[in-house]
């Protein structure tokens, strides 16, 4: 759902830079969304360039994202390449008054294999080099146009995969490693005024689960909230972590899961007499 704008009141991220990478759907098209329907200036990247078009153009067009004067723009970029990444970078600043947010949500996770051993390094690099490196590469070339707008932050989209077992080595090493340099990079940018923190989802009802609906309901009966995640869940968590409603937050990872690492709650239905 997107946030309507109260009668005379300046949208939260009124003239603000974002810079959203995987953003042409799930995760980051929402969270596009959400800042644009916010007064924001989006750069809308993708790997597909014309997907990523094609969000830009919806929220374009949203009436809510008309309203606060928000607007989308779209490129396409490959977070494991270093040149798309500066690419992406010099386009927004040369586009937006300032960079002032950068949201790291490009990821790969190759599919499972029966057995460890026979996970190939191919697999494994493509997952930290899209999953881990590229959010290195992203906020190393926004870091100064971060500093410089006087309100910068970097919100890193991790995963509940980092933090326990849910299969997917490479992804999941990724995201712990993401979480990690979330922390040491908030230490070295916070004196420079740029904030820095990681959302770790849970399960999100995205293009990845098309077809899957068997295994998403049976997902959901293992979340203390009874369902699961949402896209416009996380980016009301991510718009959050950008705001300066989260001024002195920097170096955590807000867990947005519905409460699975919370508690074993499908072990406990398990054994359950009731």
């Amino acid at each position: 759902m997107t946030p309507t704008q109260p009668p005379g009141t300046t949208p939260r991220f009124d003239g603000y830079g974002v810079l959203i990478t995987g953003a042409g759907r799930g995760i980051g098209a929402a969270t596009a969304h959400r800042f644009a329907s916010e007064g924001a200036h989006v750069l809308v990247t993708d790997l597909d360039g014309a997907r990523a078009a094609r969000t830009a153009e919806a929220i374009r067009e949203s009436a809510p994202v008309r309203a606060a004067g928000g607007t989308a723009e779209a490129l396409a970029c490959d977070v494991a390449d270093q040149d798309a990444v500066e690419a992406a970078v010099a386009r927004a600043v040369a586009a937006f008054p300032t960079l002032d947010v950068l949201v790291n949500n490009a990821y790969a996770c190759s599919t499972d294999v029966p057995l460890f051993e026979d996970e190939s390094d191919e697999s494994w690099q493509r997952d930290l080099d899209v999953s881990l490196t590229g959010p290195y590469r992203c906020a190393r070339a926004a870091l100064p146009h971060l500093v410089a707008s006087g309100r910068g932050a970097i919100v890193n989209i991790g995963s509940v995969n980092g933090e326990q077992d849910f299969g997917n080595h490479g992804y999941s090493a990724a995201k712990a490693g993401l979480a990690s340099l979330t922390r040491t990079l908030a230490g070295h940018a916070g004196p420079r005024g740029v904030r820095v923190n990681l959302i770790a989802p849970g399960t999100i009802r995205t293009d990845a689960w098309a077809g899957k609906d068997a295994q998403l309901a049976r997902a959901a009966a293992l979340y203390p909230l009874g369902r699961v995640g949402e896209a416009e869940d996380i980016a009301s968590a991510v718009a959050f972590l950008a705001s300066r409603d989260a001024s002195w937050i920097t170096g955590t990872t807000l867990r947005v899961d519905g409460g699975l690492t919370s508690s074993n709650y499908g072990f406990h239905q398990a054994v359950s007499d009731a």
